[in-house]
């Protein structure tokens, strides 16, 4: 008892101390606001709403995050033929490449209009059946872009026998293209979840003839009538501030994240955001109280944004941009920061940017330091999820 009562002596000044800097400081908080001007009010307004919400989102952040921790984080590219071929390389070997040797397992892939349905009612699959058998034999998952506006520039894949028809025409045909990816590839064992018309509202970035709502409302509709089993994700892009409070509600949403661009409006030089991870986190965190549903990482850039778009106009990486310039804004450094920076976000879906460059800078330019940052990420990553799982 005297050893009970001689601490509770002790801790009497210091909360006597704690009381009077307290007091202290709302004293000169009052003072300083009824001694100030308009101006100065205004600013400790601001401030203060600034501190309150800047604290409420960091709070709603790490509840996100912290209801996500037993869940298994899944790694997983973007990978797009094309892109492949634009640096030279084989397809099928640059895939298998990233099956066998990252140790790739979820897969997120493209199903261009302009090239499925190149002529009307002639339609080709060719590319995403070797795709899908692929993913089929190593036993890994897909999330396949439907719609007009896939994953590159410029965005929105229109063929050309349908651009110069009004939406009322080419909206009904780009449905029967839709039908009959997802009635071919529906039952495939690696189809995991759709992701329909890629950032839909991002009006700034990409050609595109259409983003009104109702279209894409309709899409939604449509898909789910024609697949109940697998999940549609729909999209948002890189920063903007919002909840998904409209039409369609989506099984799942998704967020791109770019950390490192080139600013060619104002300072014409490279800019990091300087948003930290659990401002996503944040995001997914709302989003989850307001709809109940997840969010995804569905583009996370682990590839350059270089100043300038090529000779044809193209936003990718081209014959004019040395490596040393590509390493301003990604190099091997930045890729290991820029996954744990995903990590970050709390989010437990993830997909690159950017594996096509990685493996021409490893096979092309002799440079594999990108592609074994890669490797040992996924690898760390399945290691950990066999461990949470155990």
């Amino acid at each position: 008892m005297p050893q009970k009562h001689t601490t509770n002596l002790k801790q009497k000044p210091v909360q006597g101390r704690s009381v009077s800097f307290i007091n202290k400081v709302k004293s000169l908080c009052a003072s300083y606001w009824k001694h100030g001007g308009i101006l100065r009010r205004a600013v400790i307004i601001l401030c203060a709403i600034a501190v309150f919400w800047t604290s409420m989102s960091y709070s709603l952040a790490q509840w996100y995050i912290h209801g996500q921790a037993d869940k298994p984080l899944r790694y997983g590219v973007t990978f797009i033929p094309n892109y492949a071929r634009h640096f030279g390389l084989d397809p099928k070997e640059t895939m298998s490449a990233m099956v066998n040797d990252l140790g790739v397992r979820q897969f997120r892939l493209v199903s261009y209009w302009r090239e499925g349905e190149p002529t009307p009612g002639n339609y080709n699959f060719e590319e995403l059946d070797w795709q899908f058998k692929l993913a089929e034999e190593s036993g890994s998952k897909i999330s396949l872009a439907i719609g007009l506006r896939q994953p590159r520039w410029p965005e929105c894949h229109m063929p050309a026998w349908a651009e110069q028809q009004p939406m009322s025409v080419w909206s009904v045909e780009l449905k029967k293209y839709m039908q009959k990816t997802i009635e071919r590839y529906k039952d495939s064992p690696a189809l995991e979840s759709y992701q329909l018309e890629n950032e839909f509202f991002m009006k700034v970035f990409g050609i595109c003839p259409d983003h009104t709502r109702e279209r894409l409302v309709d899409e939604y509709n449509f898909v789910k009538s024609l697949d109940t089993e697998h999940p549609v994700i729909v999209s948002r892009s890189n920063n903007w501030i919002g909840l998904p409070l409209y039409a369609p509600r989506a099984d799942t949403f998704a967020v791109s994240v770019y950390k490192r661009v080139w600013d060619k409006n104002i300072t014409k030089r490279y800019f990091e955001y300087p948003l930290p991870a659990w401002f996503y986190a944040n995001l997914a965190g709302a989003g989850k109280i307001v709809t109940g549903r997840d969010m995804i990482l569905h583009e996370l850039q682990a590839e350059p944004w270089l100043p300038e778009p090529g000779p044809n106009g193209k936003y990718e990486i081209n014959d004019l941009a040395t490596i040393e310039e590509q390493n301003k804004s990604m190099n091997a450094d930045r890729l290991r920061d820029r996954i744990e920076y995903g990590r970050g976000t709390g989010m437990k879906e993830i997909y690159l940017w950017g594996a096509e460059w990685w493996y021409w800078r490893k096979v092309k330019a002799n440079d594999p330091s990108l592609w074994d940052v890669a490797r040992q990420e996924f690898k760390q990553t399945a290691e950990d999820n066999r461990k949470l799982t155990n």
